[in-house]
C-alpha cells in the first residue's frame, strides 16, 4: 500500500501539495525539478565584482548553491512559495518586510508543516529540508523555475498576480512530483521606473544591483559607517527601502493589504511612528528596552548599534533643533559608530539652521 500511495502522489498528487500549503497560509505555491541553478554563474560574477560588500557569507557553500540536488541528498524536487507581506501598507521609515514578526520563522515553521504533512501522507519518512533565506539556495532562482515569477529590472521577482512584496521559501524533498512551466517572460517592457527612483543610483544596469550602494544594504548588512556622500540619499529611511518597489506599476496594480492577524503587521514599537519619531525613541533605547521592543523582529539583526547609527542618519536629514538635545547625548553614546553618525546630524542641523537665518535675513 505504501509505495503505491507514494508512486500516487509524486506522479499525481502536485495539486494536492500546493492545496496543502496554500491551506497553510502561502499566497504562491510551485513546484520545481531540482538541477543546476540557470543563474549560478551570473551570481559568482556578481560577488567577485564586489557588488555584495561585506556579506561574506554569501559565497559560502558554493558547490551547494550551483546545483539544487546536493544540499539535501537526495532530494529532487522543491515546493516553491511565496507569501505576501503587505505592499499596499503606507510607506515608512522601516521597510514593510520588517515590521511585524521575522519572516524566517514564521515562513520555516509552515514549510515544516507541510514536511510533516508529506510524511504522514507517504506513510515513510520523507528527506527534506526548508529554506528561507538560510542556506545556499539560490531561492528567487527557482521560484522562476516554478513559474511564480520573472526577474524585474529591480532584481525582485515579480508575479503577474501579486506584485513583488513577497517572501520566497522552498521545501526540497526526495519526492518526485510534476514540476510546473517555468516562467519565461520578461513583462517589464520597457519600464524603467525601478532604475530612477532608486535614491542611491544601486543600480549599475537593468537587473544588476550594487549592493554597497542600496540603502538595505547600508541599513542593515553594513556594520560600519555610512558612507558620508550616501548619507543624505537615505532620507527618513531608518531600516530598509521599498522605492523600487513602491514605483513598480505592478506592484501598483496588484500589491496587498495584510489581513487581520498577519504576522507581519507593524508591532507595538514602530506602529504609527513617523522617521523622527522612531529614529528619537531608537537613539534613546538602552539594551534592555531594545530587546523587549523588537524581540522576534527581523530589525534585531542591525543590533542596537545599527539602529542608533541609522536613526541619527534619519535626524540628521530630517530632524529640527529640538533634536540636537537626543543627538548631543547620543556624542556620550559608548559606541564610536554612534557618536560619529551623531555628530555628522547635528552639523546637518546647524547647517540647516544657518542656510534658514540666511534666507531670512536676506528678505
Amino acid at each position: 500500500m505504501r509505495p503505491a500511495l507514494g508512486s500516487r502522489l509524486s506522479a499525481l498528487g502536485a495539486g494536492l501539495v500546493k492545496a496543502q500549503a496554500y491551506g497553510l497560509g502561502f499566497d504562491l505555491v510551485g513546484i520545481a525539478a531540482l538541477g543546476p541553478a540557470d543563474t549560478a554563474a551570473a551570481f559568482d560574477a556578481w560577488v567577485e565584482r564586489g557588488y555584495a560588500g561585506e556579506m561574506h557569507y554569501l559565497p559560502r557553500g558554493a558547490e551547494k548553491r550551483r546545483d539544487t540536488r546536493l544540499p539535501v541528498p537526495g532530494a529532487m524536487s522543491a515546493v516553491v512559495v511565496g507569501m505576501s507581506y503587505g505592499g499596499a501598507e503606507p510607506p515608512g521609515p522601516v521597510a514593510r518586510y520588517a515590521r511585524g514578526d521575522d519572516y524566517h520563522d514564521v515562513m520555516v515553521a509552515k514549510l515544516r508543516d507541510l514536511h510533516d504533512w508529506l510524511a504522514e501522507r507517504l506513510g515513510r519518512e520523507v528527506r527534506g529540508k526548508a529554506y528561507v533565506d538560510t542556506g545556499p539556495i539560490l531561492e528567487r532562482d527557482l521560484a522562476r523555475r516554478a513559474g511564480l515569477g520573472w526577474f524585474g529590472k529591480n532584481t525582485m521577482l515579480v508575479n503577474p498576480r501579486l506584485g513583488s512584496f513577497f517572501f520566497i521559501g522552498a521545501l526540497l524533498v526526495d519526492i518526485e512530483l510534476e514540476a510546473d512551466p517555468p516562467f519565461e517572460a520578461d513583462r517589464c517592457g520597457t519600464c524603467t521606473r525601478c532604475l530612477d527612483a532608486c535614491p542611491t543610483d544601486a543600480f549599475v544596469a537593468p537587473r544588476e544591483l550594487d549592493a554597497t550602494r542600496c540603502i538595505s544594504y547600508l541599513t542593515i548588512e553594513l556594520k560600519g559607517a555610512i558612507p558620508e556622500e550616501l548619507r543624505t540619499p537615505v532620507g527618513d529611511r531608518l531600516y530598509g527601502c521599498d522605492v523600487c518597489q513602491d514605483v513598480c506599476p505592478w506592484n501598483l496594480r496588484f500589491a496587498r493589504g495584510l489581513p487581520d492577524g498577519s504576522p507581519f503587521a507593524p508591532r507595538e514599537a514602530l506602529h504609527h511612528k513617523d522617521a523622527r519619531t522612531l529614529a528619537l525613541d531608537i537613539l534613546a533605547m538602552d539594551d534592555e528596552r531594545f530587546r523587549a521592543a523588537f524581540k522576534g523582529s527581523p530589525m534585531k539583526r542591525a543590533k542596537l548599534r545599527g539602529l542608533k547609527r541609522n536613526a541619527a542618519v534619519v535626524l540628521g536629514n530630517v530632524g529640527t533643533e529640538d533634536d540636537a538635545g537626543v543627538l548631543a547625548r547620543a556624542l556620550d553614546d559608548p559606541e564610536p559608530l554612534v557618536r560619529e553618525h551623531a555628530t555628522w546630524a547635528l552639523g546637518r542641523i546647524e547647517s540647516r539652521r544657518g542656510q534658514e537665518r540666511s534666507g531670512r535675513g536676506s528678505r
